[in-house]
């Protein structure tokens, strides 16, 4: 029978975190999934932030962009997000994510512009 899965919540800031109400990461078993990370500004000035606020996270958990199966991004213009995909390919390189990319009305702060969140896998151990 296998072990039951173990579950661990990952703060970057847990005052806030716990204040909303929610981990930055959690793992459970071997994937990790990453809270949606908010930018604000240009486009392209909250896509770097948030893509580089993504990569601490997933270092802080062991992981890099290579592990990442599933990217779901939310922004208020899906056309200056599009504008900004070079950035964003700089991160993954060559391994590409299943990826979903929504426009919406509004994120958590009327002074956001895009909201990511991830799933990676850890790698099996052979």
């Amino acid at each position: 029978m296998p072990a039951p899965s173990q579950r661990a919540c990952f703060h970057r800031s847990e005052r806030i975190e716990t204040e909303i109400g929610y981990c930055q990461a959690v793992r459970s078993g071997n994937t990790l999934h990453v809270s949606g990370i908010a930018g604000e500004g240009s486009m392209d000035s909250a896509v770097r932030s948030v893509y580089e606020r993504l990569r601490q996270t997933l270092t802080a958990n062991g992981l890099s962009f290579a592990d990442v199966v599933k990217e779901n991004v939310y922004t208020t213009d899906l056309d200056a997000f599009i504008g900004a995909k070079e950035i964003r390919k700089d991160y993954y390189g060559s391994v590409l994510p299943a990826a979903t990319w929504v426009q919406v009305q509004r994120l958590y702060l009327p002074s956001f512009v895009v909201e990511i969140e991830l799933t990676a896998e850890y790698p099996r151990k052979k």
